[in-house]
């Protein structure tokens, strides 16, 4: 008699994301090029496994046969065996004509819609792989499915060829939009306290974040954090450990000399540990604390410390137990400004986020005008002269990396932070602020997600971005302008104008993040359905060697936006 199986295991692991790779043939076609073929899937699996890396540092999971899929039979037995390995991304690698229909068509078919595809080829004439990647393109963007395209380049003869780089890197790219598509759904982020402060660029969209991102938000009231941190909940000899660490790298540059100083500031470092335990606890992939007002500024309860430190630990590769991946953490529980940090983490493959407020806009008249004032010489070819600056300054969230540069020691990190009491007329309630000033010359994406109930989408606004460095007595008066004891970060947009950035600008946050390119960036915009905002009078609508090629689905269906909204069910 048939009998259940009863599961057995407790408390599993995150779902990991896995590529399956395969390639396409015709029955027809002699061994020595389906041994070719077969080869070129392996190929590309390997070189999948090598450069893609989760946020941890740990390699991204890829499987691969060499069955040709000729046609149903095997197009059903590669589902099945990709459907068993728990595949949740297929490349197809074809290097021989194949029948579309009766392939990789077949095999999608037992996958959901939404399933991230790729095609790779070699552009090479013999038995013509790129005229069967067209073709299945084409019928894959007749019937409404996302695809993308990569034709590339690899020999046109031999047993075994590889792949040019350029041609691995868009496969790459896309390789780390699928992950970050995939591999968060069914994660979730840990949000303490209510809507942010009533910003309503920054509530949290329950239902739109889970159905576009499969992304759940779990809610905890501070109240928790308060209770714990009365209770002593956290391992008192870590805390003296984190203590020491902080007193080792930051020394004199932390400031104790508000009344309770050491108190208040052992109390920011406990919720650190608190709530490092409550992340964990919950398996999340991010967090974000609102603080203000009731946790640090309502005087109609008894102010606590503010928790800068905690979020700038959160957003960095580091802290006193070594490296560690960033954890993405949005001060003022900005939810639109975490998922953010989030997603733009993850295509990175782990680099810190910065959280920033889009503070004071200095147009180039305007910032050329303070430096004449301070009789500051200059000859208006600099950067921030031409171009002008965004003050990106937070009092909280800001990554401790981005008070160095990319690979910098951790002691040349810190050496750059310091960490002054908080301005009390803001935080009545004490403790330290984390503040630096971040150097020039970092390549960035500086970006802000947002939403829309009128279409029911998510949009992102971004550009490409770098930090600059100002004059010494420059970069004093411009920040002392705003908040001087908060970190600030000089930055400048590649193509928006100051005149265009200050107007379009989603939110009063944004953020930024190193290593990550524009490619990879809209790979994953087309994965998630999410509009690009980049209106730039200065930005062609596509550069070559940048972009990503846009998806043919987009072309058939009156362009980017349209066939977007049409995906979501929208007209």
């Amino acid at each position: 008699m048939a009998k259940a199986k009863r599961l057995t295991g407790q408390y599993p692991g995150a779902r990991r994301v896995r590529f399956g790779v395969c390639g396409t043939g015709d029955p027809r076609i002699d061994a020595e090029s389906r041994r070719r073929a077969a080869n070129i899937v392996g190929i590309v699996a390997d070189l999948v496994a090598e450069q893609v890396r989760y946020p941890d540092g740990t390699p991204a999971e890829v499987v691969w046969t060499d069955l040709l899929i000729d046609g149903e039979r095997q197009a059903d037995a590669v589902a099945r065996m990709f459907i068993d390995a728990g595949v949740s991304a297929i490349i197809c690698t074809p290097d021989t004509w194949a029948f579309p229909q009766l392939t990789l068509m077949s095999l999608l078919a037992h996958f959901p819609q939404d399933t991230p595809v790729n095609i790779t080829c070699g552009n090479s004439g013999p038995k013509p792989g790129v005229v069967f990647a067209h073709a299945v393109n084409g019928a894959l963007a007749q019937s409404g499915r996302l695809a993308h395209l990569n034709v590339g380049t690899w020999p046109d003869t031999g047993p075994r060829p590889r792949p040019t780089d350029k041609t691995i890197k868009a496969l790459v790219d896309w390789c780390y939009a699928a992950m970050t598509y995939v591999g968060l759904k069914g994660r979730r982020v840990v949000v303490f306290g209510h809507d942010s402060m009533g910003m309503e660029t920054a509530i949290a969209h329950i239902i739109p974040t889970r159905k576009v991102f499969g992304l759940e938000i779990t809610r905890l009231d501070m109240k928790l954090l308060a209770d714990m941190l009365n209770k002593g909940a956290y391992d008192k000899q870590e805390l003296r450990r984190l203590r020491a660490w902080i007193r080792r790298l930051v020394g004199k540059r932390l400031d104790l000399s508000q009344e309770d100083g050491n108190k208040k500031f052992d109390q920011s470092l406990a919720l650190y540990l608190i709530v490092r335990d409550l992340l964990a606890e919950l398996n999340a992939v991010g967090g974000g604390f609102m603080n203000q007002l009731e946790w640090g500024s309502d005087l109609r309860g008894i102010p606590l410390p503010i928790a800068d430190v905690m979020e700038s630990l959160f957003n960095s590769t580091f802290d006193h137990n070594g490296q560690k991946p960033p954890v993405p953490f949005a001060t003022e529980a900005d939810v639109q400004g975490l998922l953010t940090m989030l997603f733009t983490c993850w295509l990175s493959g782990g680099n810190p986020p910065l959280f920033m407020d889009f503070r004071k806009v200095w147009e180039p008249w305007e910032i050329q005008g303070l430096a004449k004032r301070l009789g500051i010489e200059f000859t208006g070819d600099e950067l921030w002269a031409r171009r002008g600056i965004i003050d990106g300054d937070n009092s909280g969230s800001a990554s401790f990396n981005w008070a160095g540069r990319p690979g910098d020691s951790v002691e040349k990190i810190m050496a750059n932070v310091s960490m002054p009491g908080a301005e009390l007329y803001y935080f009545p309630g004490g403790g330290n602020s984390v503040t630096f000033i971040t150097p020039g010359g970092i390549d960035c994406i500086a970006a802000r997600l947002a939403y829309s109930q009128l279409s029911g989408l998510f949009s992102l606004v971004w550009d490409e971005a770098c930090t600059v460095d100002l004059p010494e007595a420059l970069a004093d008066a411009v920040a002392h302008t705003s908040n001087f004891t908060w970190p600030h970060t000089w930055i400048v947009p590649k193509y928006a104008t100051m005149a265009e950035y200050k107007q379009y600008a989603p939110a009063n946050h944004f953020h930024a993040i190193w290593g990550l390119e524009p490619a990879r960036l809209q790979y994953w915009m087309d994965l998630a359905n999410v509009i690009s905002v980049a209106p730039w009078s200065q930005r062609p609508a596509w550069i070559e060697g940048i972009d990503r090629p846009i998806p043919l689905l987009y072309l058939l269906n009156g362009g980017e936006n349209q066939a977007k909204l049409l995906r979501a069910g929208r007209t």
